[in-house]
Parts: C-alpha cells; sequence; structure tokens
C-alpha cells in the first residue's frame, strides 16, 4: 500500500528516516475521504516550506473522534491516498486524540490549520511558535467536508464539485 519510505508508524521512525528539511510544515487530520478542498488545503500547506509532513490520526483515533462508522477507510488507505499527492512529502501515524507529541518530537517551523480554527484552539501552536515558527490558518474551499460527502451519499444525491463562489 503506502510506500514504506514515506509512511511512519512515528515520530521516531521519521526522524531517523529523512534528514532534517530546510523549512518543515506540518498539518494533520483524519483525512477520512479525500476531496477537492483537501486537495486545495494540501497544496497551499505545502507552499508554505520545503517539505510537508500529513500527522494521520489512527484508526482507533479517528473512531475515538468521530464515532462508530469511522473511519470509513483505514489508516493504511488513508495514508496511501494522502501520498498520491504532489503536495505531501510524508505521512506520520499518531495514536493520541491530538498532535501535541507529534509536534513536540517534529518540531515544524510551519504548523497549517484550516480556516475553522483560531490561533487559540490550535493544538501545538506554543511549540512551534516558542522556537521561532508560525501557524498559519488557511480558508476552507466552501462546500467540501467528509460529513457533507457521507450525508450526500447516505440521502442518494451523490457527490459534485460545485464551484468555487
Amino acid at each position: 500500500m503506502p510506500s514504506p519510505t514515506r509512511f511512519f508508524q512515528s515520530p521516531e521512525a521519521f526522524l531517523q528516516a529523512v534528514p532534517r528539511p530546510g523549512r518543515l510544515c506540518f498539518t494533520n487530520g483524519c483525512f477520512d475521504l479525500i476531496h477537492p478542498g483537501h486537495v486545495q488545503y494540501l497544496a497551499e500547506a505545502r507552499a508554505l516550506g520545503d517539505f510537508l509532513v500529513v500527522g494521520l490520526n489512527s484508526d482507533a483515533s479517528v473512531a475515538r473522534l468521530k464515532g462508530p462508522g469511522r473511519p470509513l477507510q483505514d489508516e493504511a488507505a488513508r495514508a496511501a491516498i494522502l501520498l498520491a499527492l504532489r503536495s505531501v512529502d510524508a505521512v506520520v501515524l499518531f495514536r493520541e486524540d491530538t498532535p501535541l507529541e507529534l509536534i513536540r518530537a517534529l518540531q515544524p517551523d510551519v504548523l497549517v490549520k484550516g480556516g475553522d480554527y483560531t490561533p487559540d484552539n490550535v493544538v501545538g501552536r506554543e511549540i512551534v511558535e516558542a522556537r521561532g515558527g508560525r501557524l498559519v490558518l488557511l480558508p476552507f474551499l466552501p462546500g467540501h467536508s467528509t460529513s457533507r460527502i457521507e450525508q450526500r451519499i447516505l440521502s442518494g444525491r451523490g457527490v459534485t464539485l460545485e464551484p468555487r463562489a
């Protein structure tokens, strides 16, 4: 499935295998069903630095956060899809409910989150900023979310690519 040289089961495995890139960008999430919003977000995140690491919630973490029936795809499938995107340089799995320990281990230069966050509720912001890094909040592509896709499928309406506003 995912390339063993780009999908890491721990931050330690990543740090041993990958030389420190110039400007390390980091984002995280469940990425249960990749949609155009994710693709745009990850491309914009990657453009902020030299290397993009995606912290991927483990299957158990997704189930705790999203409830029964999730994830829709297992962690190996989600990692494989993420790694197929040009913008994603590596995926590191984390088993906790937040990426705090992963951020502490990786020490990214740029921490990227979606526009539904505020600086005060971004986990790991203090760690990144304390070492001179920065937080970037990127706007979402309107009309795209995994929950919305799931609702459309369950209602029998399917999924469409909606034009940009």
